[in-house]
C-alpha cells in the first residue's frame, strides 16, 4: 500500500473541464450561484449540481445560503493557490484555451487571485517590498520586516488585527502568467482591499481584471517602484 496523500483524488476533481471552469470562476473571489457557475461551465443545471456535489464532498469549495439562493466560493485559500499554480504549469507547458482576446492583456496586467492582487503588478509589488527590505523571502515564506511593518500601516493596514486573526501574515503565489512570486495571505488581501478603497483601481464585471486607472498606475508605482529584482527576469 502506498503511502502519503492521494493528490489522483484531488487531481480528477480539478481535472474535468467543467469543474476546472468553475473553480477558475471562483478564484475571482466571488461566491456565485449554482447557475451562475453552470453558465461558467457550458453545462446543464443538473450537470452542474452534479459537478458541484463532488467539489463539496472533495473539500474544494463552500456553500452558503441566503434566502432562497445558495452560493459557493472556494473552500479557503489554499485551493486559490494550488490553481494559479496549476494555470502557471499550464501556461508553461503550452497547454492554453484556444480562444484569446483583449481581457487576456488586462488579466496578465492585474487581476484578482481569490482576494490578492496578481498579475504583473502583483509582482511588482512583490518584489520591490523584498528590493526596498520590507519583504524577506530567504526560505519561501515571505516574512515582513520590522521596516515592512511600519510600511504596510502607513498604507493603511491594520497589522493588529490582521494578527489577531491567526492566519497567515504573508503566502508566496506564483503567478500562473509571470511565473514569479506574488504576495498573498492576509496581508496581501488587505493591501489590495486598501488600493480598492483608495479609488486606485475598479474591477471589470467580466473578468478578474483589475483596471487602475491613469492616477491609480502612478500611485501604486510611486508605493511600489519596479527595481532591480524585478527586471532581472
Amino acid at each position: 500500500m502506498k503511502e502519503g496523500p492521494n493528490i489522483a483524488v484531488v487531481a480528477s476533481l480539478i481535472g474535468d473541464p467543467a469543474r476546472a471552469n468553475m473553480l477558475t470562476a471562483l478564484m475571482s473571489g466571488k461566491a456565485l450561484t449554482a447557475s451562475e457557475l453552470a453558465t461558467e461551465a457550458g453545462v446543464m443545471a443538473q450537470t452542474a449540481s452534479g459537478h458541484l456535489a463532488k467539489l463539496l464532498s472533495g473539500g474544494l469549495v463552500q456553500v452558503r445560503k441566503q434566502g432562497r439562493h445558495k452560493y459557493f466560493a472556494l473552500a479557503h485559500a489554499d485551493v486559490a493557490v494550488t490553481l494559479e499554480a496549476l494555470m502557471g504549469l499550464a501556461s508553461g507547458q503550452g497547454v492554453l484555451r484556444s480562444r484569446t482576446g483583449p481581457k487576456d492583456a488586462a488579466l496578465r496586467q492585474a487581476r484578482v487571485c481569490y482576494n490578492h492582487l496578481a498579475g504583473r503588478m502583483g509582482v511588482q509589488m512583490f518584489h520591490s517590498m523584498i528590493d526596498r527590505g520590507l519583504l524577506q523571502d530567504d526560505c519561501d515564506v515571505p516574512v515582513l520586516t520590522e521596516k515592512g511593518r511600519g510600511f504596510v500601516e502607513a498604507f493603511g493596514v491594520d497589522i493588529a488585527a490582521l494578527t489577531a486573526q491567526r492566519a497567515p501574515l504573508c503566502r508566496s503565489c506564483l503567478d500562473w502568467s509571470e511565473r514569479r512570486t506574488h504576495l498573498a495571505g492576509s496581508v496581501g488581501r488587505a493591501m489590495l482591499a486598501r488600493m480598492e478603497t483608495q479609488g486606485w483601481l475598479s474591477r471589470d464585471s467580466q473578468s478578474r481584471a483589475l483596471i487602475f486607472d491613469e492616477a491609480g498606475q502612478a500611485a501604486f508605482n510611486a508605493a511600489f517602484p519596479a527595481g532591480e529584482r524585478l527586471h532581472r527576469a
